[in-house]
């Protein structure tokens, strides 16, 4: 065993990328099921695998499965490499791994079986959220020892975007879900009417800041750089990024309640700062653009290199347009139609999945100490994905405002002019339709991507049988 090997516990990072993979293909195959529920309602089986039931589900093994496997992959294998130390403790890391796939694996099982609290992203009931977090506190005392037993003294800017999610989210977490318990599977908020409203959208668009944000741009400062073998453009506007981004978004969610019972000065409030994320948001982009200029000559034939710059795009054009929809007059115009779907989804498709795909072809060789089985898979990927992307988005554009202005329109005597929802509901179906197709081209690279991960594994010698939580394979030198 050589001295990298006894230096960096990688058995964990493996152990998480496998996870994103496995809870990455349930998270996309309900999300295509659903789509095509809302163009053939017969494919809702009750009372089990209805709309209703199967969209939290969806949501939550998509954000919490997929994506936070891909940020405690990552979490794990950054603090090591940055801290040039092994993680604080091998057995913390293995009851954090355990403990996180039992809970998914118990809201893919209450969920569909109506246990639901009834609130966005933090539909798990009482229980559950106890079980998340003793291993969000294990895993946070694991973390944090690490960088204060740190054998580098300075902390990279991808190593302060981790802390930033990782001290934030579970205030978020915790002030949301205090809740009274009534029986086993069943509680009631302690929050009450607009109060209920303003703690739940505090939260679930800080979920968003804090779960698909801020550790997606730790790890684009970390392995951007790393992949292109060049310096971040300016470390000075990633510390700027930084500051200001934590700063202003925590202040964003009341956007999500503009035309309601919330005073108009906070409606005002969340608006005036999400239109302030503008300048952060696109500092952060153009540093990873300017970054990606210093290898243009790899875009054409690097696959990884292209999700990177996919990915980064995304984010330019998600945080211009969240912005854009907080904007009263825009807002009532796109506010709960299929543009949102749009906008959440070029989001998540776009930033955190394309992130999280060049992440994983970046991993897998290195850890487990072997080429990449396809480069041409890889590609084949990038473009199925991004076509994918973009079907879905531009149809759920079309869709939304479509949806919008039918809802808006008036006749000649100021009556609404379609006042039957099933109406405007048949109009909608061309276009959900295709969003539905673009789920499947974009699942179907996720398939293609498993395949080529699993045959790189599988010529790397070791396999899957020696994905070991407590030493890792010596790490390939990049």
């Amino acid at each position: 065993m050589n001295s990298l090997e006894q230096k960096y516990n990688d058995g964990i990072v493996k152990a998480f990328v496998i996870s994103a993979l496995v809870w990455g293909v349930a998270s996309m195959l309900v999300g295509v099921w659903i789509a095509f529920q809302m163009v053939f309602p017969e494919l809702n089986f009750g009372p089990y695998f209805t709309f209703g039931r199967l969209r939290p589900l969806h949501t939550n093994a998509a954000i919490f499965g997929f994506g936070l496997s891909i940020i405690f992959a990552t979490a794990y294998h950054t603090v090591q490499r940055l801290c040039r130390i092994r993680i604080w403790s091998d057995k913390l890391a293995k009851i954090h791994y355990v403990l996180y796939n039992l809970t998914i694996v118990l809201a893919a099982i209450t969920l569909p079986l109506g246990l639901n609290q009834s609130k966005e992203y933090a539909e798990l009931e009482w229980p559950i959220d106890l079980l998340i977090v003793v291993w969000f506190v294990i895993f946070i005392v694991n973390y944090f020892a690490t960088i204060f037993t740190r054998e580098e003294k300075q902390l990279y800017s991808a190593i302060w975007f981790y802390i930033a999610s990782f001290v934030t989210i579970p205030i978020l977490f915790v002030v949301n879900n205090l809740a009274v318990p009534a029986e086993l599977l069943k509680s009631y908020s302690v929050y009450s009417g607009v109060y209920d409203a303003n703690i739940q959208w505090w939260y679930g668009h800080n979920a968003v800041a804090f779960v698909l944000t801020t550790p997606f741009l730790g790890l684009m400062y970390y392995y951007l750089p790393k992949h292109v073998k060049q310096p971040i453009y300016s470390h000075r506007l990633s510390i700027i990024h930084f500051w200001s981004l934590i700063f202003l978004y925590i202040w964003a969610g009341p956007h999500h309640l503009l035309y309601s019972p919330l005073p108009d000065w906070l409606q005002t409030t969340g608006m005036v700062f999400s239109i302030m994320l503008w300048m952060p948001s696109w500092g952060g982009m153009l540093n990873g653009f300017l970054t990606l200029t210093q290898a243009k000559e790899k875009i054409k034939t690097d696959a990884t290199l292209k999700m990177l710059l996919v990915g980064i795009t995304f984010y330019g054009m998600s945080t211009f347009e969240g912005p854009l929809l907080s904007i009263r007059s825009v807002s009532a115009l796109g506010h709960n139609t299929d543009w949102i779907i749009g906008h959440v989804h070029g989001g998540t498709l776009g930033w955190v999945g394309m992130l999280s795909f060049s992440v994983i072809y970046y991993l897998v060789p290195r850890i487990w100490n072997t080429n990449l089985f396809s480069e041409r898979l890889a590609n084949f990927h990038f473009w199925v994905a991004t076509l994918g992307i973009l079907l879905y988005i531009v149809s759920m554009w079309v869709s939304g405002i479509t949806e919008g202005s039918m809802w808006r329109a008036v006749d000649e005597t100021g009556a609404l002019k379609y006042p039957n929802w099933v109406q405007i509901t048949e109009v909608l179906k061309p276009y959900r339709f295709f969003r539905g197709v673009a789920g499947v081209m974009y699942l179907s690279g996720l398939f293609v991507m498993i395949y080529n991960i699993v045959k790189t594994i599988q010529t790397s010698g070791s396999g899957f049988k020696e994905i070991d939580l407590r030493v890792g394979p010596k790490e390939k030198q990049a």
